[in-house]
């Protein structure tokens, strides 16, 4: 991902397996506040910088029903 693809409002996942693995959505860019949604990050809040956070974030998610899936990158 780069720094253009982050959006508020919207989810983004680490990729982990397991117990690692979480979902965090975007309160703020430009203060670098995002809230845990799933897995590990679940009911935590924080802070990055859009740099920590691509360094974190493999992909952005959309919950489909029960299950986080990756949004299909646009053609």
């Amino acid at each position: 991902m780069n720094e253009l693809d982050l959006r508020p409002d919207h989810y983004y996942s680490n990729g982990a397996w397991g117990r690692d693995w979480g979902v965090r959505r975007i309160l703020k860019i430009e203060h670098g506040l995002w809230q845990g949604v799933a897995g590990t990050c679940r009911r935590k809040r924080g802070e990055a910088t859009r740099a920590e956070f691509l360094v974190w974030t493999k992909n952005e998610v959309t919950l489909n029903e029960n299950s986080w899936q990756r949004v299909s990158a646009p053609d």
